[in-house]
């Protein structure tokens, strides 16, 4: 019945929630800002004072971490703004600028500080779509950065990912959209966009998944993507030199592990190239990079960028 099965997933969620957050507490030494984020945060916020921002920080994070306890808030990922070291971060700038109507979605966007950065770089504002299953989120970005709707009119849908009702999955189109990109004002779900998005960015989000829920990430945000050459889904996330589940210990509890389903940079380009896109008809470059200070084991982090030829 359909009241007890979502009686059941609040009781999965819930016991998720718990031990994860057993798992990641809060460990306020992981913060550190400086350079070009610490400015950043600083010309954002209007915060100049370091002391004064770090406690601001904080009790945003600590409001976060009250929705849900993921490790990238934990670890404040979010004061890293990875978008603009990966490889077509310049490209997907240059789409803003020069593609007529180009759309960006950001999805499992969370505080929107990707987006931010985006933004900052010259992407228009009232192009960019971000979404995330936690509404919440998006609230609390602008407390973080101090914004409001009216001063960053980024349009936000809260959804969640593997609803056909916020993203179907629809197979690629391979020759531009015929009709025009629909008013992003008056969406309510990410369904109007299929083939009419430019650019979408999905960072710490697939590793969250399984090996066949992340395939399902990967089809739908492919029927999103416009046909025009140079359209691109680009993102970071946990990954491993081999592919297959991999359990990592956090150093808390040594009997306490956390599996994550990782793609190799081989299995990712096959993942892409062949499988959700014909062969031949995207390029997928990839960058695996090891990650210090994340646990017992060795952990990788997989940037990429996936491009329609």
């Amino acid at each position: 019945m359909p009241g007890e099965a979502s009686a059941t997933e609040r009781r999965a969620e819930e016991w998720r929630s718990s031990n994860l957050a057993k798992l990641f507490p809060i460990d306020v030494t992981k913060y550190s800002l400086k350079g070009e984020e610490l400015e950043f945060m600083q010309t954002q916020t209007g915060i100049k004072d370091e002391e004064e921002l770090k406690k601001h920080i904080l009790a945003v994070q600590a409001e976060a971490y009250s929705v849900f306890p993921y490790p990238c808030i934990r670890r404040f990922a979010f004061l890293d703004f990875r978008i603009g070291r990966l490889h077509g971060y310049d490209q997907l700038l240059k789409l803003g600028r020069e593609r007529k109507d180009a759309v960006f979605l950001d999805i499992g966007c969370c505080f929107g500080n990707d987006i931010r950065y985006a933004a900052k770089g010259g992407f228009p504002v009232n192009r960019i779509i971000a979404s995330d299953l936690h509404a919440e989120y998006w609230e609390l970005g602008h407390k973080l950065f101090r914004s409001t709707q009216e001063s960053f009119p980024v349009k936000f849908i809260a959804g969640d990912v593997f609803d056909s009702s916020h993203v179907a999955i629809v197979p690629p189109i391979y020759t531009p959209a015929s009709e025009p990109v629909p008013d992003l004002s008056g969406l309510t779900s990410l369904n109007p966009l299929h083939g009419h998005v430019s650019a979408i960015h999905a960072s710490a989000f697939f590793h969250l998944f399984d090996e066949a829920k992340q395939e399902h990430i990967a089809r739908a945000l492919a029927g999103l993507l416009s046909a025009e050459p140079g359209s691109m889904i680009l993102g970071t996330h946990g990954s491993a030199p081999t592919k297959g589940p991999k359990s990592f210990s956090f150093g808390l509890d040594a009997e306490d592990t956390h599996t994550m389903f990782c793609h190799s940079p081989e299995s990712w380009k096959e993942l892409w190239d062949g499988q959700v896109f014909k062969k031949g008809s995207v390029n997928v470059e990839t960058r695996l990079i090891e990650v210090e200070g994340l646990g017992q084991h060795r952990f990788f982090f997989l940037e990429w960028c996936v491009t329609r030829l």
